[in-house]
């Protein structure tokens, strides 16, 4: 495995930190009492030299502590673990599109402000739009798993009080661009492009000359968005969640 292969699995990891983290020879087992595929899931790096005992192992982790055994399959993802996932009847769930452009120092900003922390109303917004699914399962709040994901890296927090958010996480020369929401009802207004505006220009002043998201091959809507505001796909990702 190279940085270079598995750079944007790295930077997602970073971006989006679960709270829960164990080592097993360059696999991570990350959970977050169930709040998000992306932070409870096997992040499987690197070669493995007995890979079927490898899969066991994370198996009896996440059996041990009550939650289904999930693989995020990206660029860097150990070779042939695909294959073997698929043998033990895994699916292969939300394609994953991770998608880039460069910053030019140029991009436009709506007039919002960029904070270093969340607002309870930028809290609601998100978790309105994107947390709800998650259900409360055990003594911690599944909002504040969300929470305790979003406090474990610094990041820059946009609002627009008509009812849309973002979050930028500046990574050295990369922007990752996370969490954007539009209400329903003021969606189709333009705020999805505002906020994606004012993160880039943030970025770009901290320094980033380039900017990653992901968005789900399936949500057409965000797509369009993206690819109009300049981002290409640069890799993809999936994930494998035992039946």
């Amino acid at each position: 495995m190279t940085e270079e292969i598995a750079q944007f699995d790295l930077l997602v990891d970073a971006a989006w930190p679960a709270p829960g983290r164990a080592e097993d020879d360059g696999w991570v087992y990350r959970h977050a009492g169930g709040v998000t595929k992306r932070a409870n899931s096997v992040l499987p790096l690197g070669e493995r030299a007995n890979l079927p005992e490898a899969v066991d192992r994370a198996e009896r982790f996440y059996a041990g502590i009550g939650q289904p055994c999930v693989f995020s399959v990206g660029m860097g993802a150990s070779p042939g673990l695909d294959d073997e996932l698929g043998r033990r009847g895994y699916r292969l769930v939300d394609p994953t599109l991770v998608m880039t452009r460069p910053l030019t120092g140029d991009e436009p900003a709506a007039d919002a402000a960029v904070e270093d922390k969340p607002s309870e109303r930028w809290l609601r917004t998100w978790w309105s739009v994107d947390g709800g699914r998650h259900r409360d399962t055990g003594e911690v709040p599944a909002r504040t798993w969300g929470e305790r994901i979003l406090g474990g890296v610094p990041a820059g927090y946009v609002l627009l009080e008509e009812g849309a958010v973002g979050r930028g996480v500046p990574q050295g020369r990369w922007l990752g661009v996370y969490c954007m929401a539009v209400e329903p009802h003021a969606r189709r207004r333009g705020l999805g492009a505002a906020v994606l505006r004012t993160l880039l220009a943030w970025g770009r002043r901290c320094g980033a000359d380039g900017a990653y998201l992901v968005v789900t091959e399936a949500n057409t809507g965000a797509r369009a968005l993206y690819e109009r505001e300049g981002f290409t796909v640069a890799g993809r990702y999936h994930y494998r969640v035992r039946s």
